[in-house]
């Protein structure tokens, strides 16, 4: 879905852009490709650059409670140093690689109501706008599609997914943000936790698996978090025997007392599949307690996963077109509070 504006910094007669993505999904760490479509206005104008703006609507919490804004997670400069003369149409190509840990925004085809944005920005004659909005869809790794697939096998269900500002300590995150997916506990496990919150953490070796359970408290002892990391790789993914590896990252979760640590967190050394507890309190996202139970834009409880791969069932929720309808909606509102 396109939103196409007129320059406004130039005024009536200036120049159109108009993004598009190719409409293949991109993976995390992978190559995102398209066209600049440009059409000139109704005079010469200089275009200094054209830059691509990765960005993603995220929640962060504070003393007041909660509240969402807009990140910017990269910039890529895709052309620029032309005249485009009066009336003129012009496309311009590009082909940039997104950050590994750019978030994924949907499994099987089925949005995850996470909100990302390729946002165009045109230089001109010196003046800026920001021209055009444009949906990023993002696919899983390899890796991070056979974890899901091994949840959804073993009877976990999809809650939701939502991008929380902030750091995880003692794991290589590198974007000021990182993605949650909320899970429903298998029958296994439903008598010890209330839910799973999945992080994936990728990188050009492999990916980082941080996993907390929300841990039920029994009749003398209150509830508690339980957090633990796993490192695993992106070569063998179809050799390995993936519901036994997280069927046991699960039992370990939950079988694994909270560890208490410094303010800033706490990671043992990791070796291939293996987990490290961090603090502080169990908390390894900065010490901030997860109240759980937070949910995506309109997303509701998720029907339980199925055998072929963790379902993204909504009830009474969000479909994929309401997703792409609400990219414009909240980054034009974000733009407008920006002008």
């Amino acid at each position: 879905m396109v939103f196409k504006r007129l320059l406004g910094a130039l005024g009536v007669g200036g120049p159109t852009v108009d993004t598009v993505l190719d409409p293949a999904p991109v993976r995390p760490g992978g190559t995102l490709t398209g066209q600049v479509h440009l059409v000139g206005g109704k005079a010469d104008f200089d275009i200094e650059h054209i830059t691509l703006e990765l960005v993603a609507r995220v929640e962060a919490e504070h003393e007041g409670g909660e509240s969402e804004g807009v990140v910017a997670f990269d910039r890529f400069t895709v052309g620029g140093g032309f005249r485009l003369a009066e009336g003129e149409q012009r496309s311009v190509p590009f082909s940039v690689t997104v950050p590994w840990e750019t978030p994924v925004t949907e499994l099987h085809g089925q949005s995850l109501g996470i909100v990302l944005g390729v946002r165009t920005e045109l230089s001109v004659a010196g003046a800026k706008d920001k021209g055009d909005l444009d949906q990023l869809t993002v696919a899983p790794l390899p890796v991070q599609e056979a974890v899901l697939e091994a949840l959804g096998g073993l009877g976990f269900g999809f809650r939701s997914a939502d991008l929380e500002y902030g750091r995880i300590g003692g794991t290589g995150q590198r974007l000021p943000f990182y993605q949650e997916i909320e899970l429903v506990p298998s029958p296994a496990y439903a008598q010890q936790v209330n839910e799973i919150e999945l992080t994936f953490l990728a990188n050009p070796g492999g990916v980082e698996v941080v996993l907390e359970a929300d841990k039920r408290g029994g009749f003398l002892s209150p509830g508690q978090d339980a957090l633990t990391r796993f490192t695993v790789s992106h070569e063998g993914v179809g050799q390995q025997d993936w519901p036994a590896i997280v069927d046991g990252w699960m039992r370990q979760l939950v079988e694994h007392r909270a560890s208490y640590g410094s303010p800033t967190g706490y990671a043992a050394p990791l070796g291939h599949g293996s987990p490290a507890a961090f603090g502080p309190g169990g908390h390894g996202h900065d010490g901030h307690h997860h109240d759980g139970h937070r949910s995506g834009p309109g997303m509701g409880t998720a029907v339980a996963a199925g055998a072929a791969g963790l379902a993204v069932g909504v009830v009474g929720g969000m479909v994929a077109g309401e997703v792409v309808d609400e990219v414009g909606d909240f980054f034009e509102g974000e733009e407008d509070e920006e002008g």
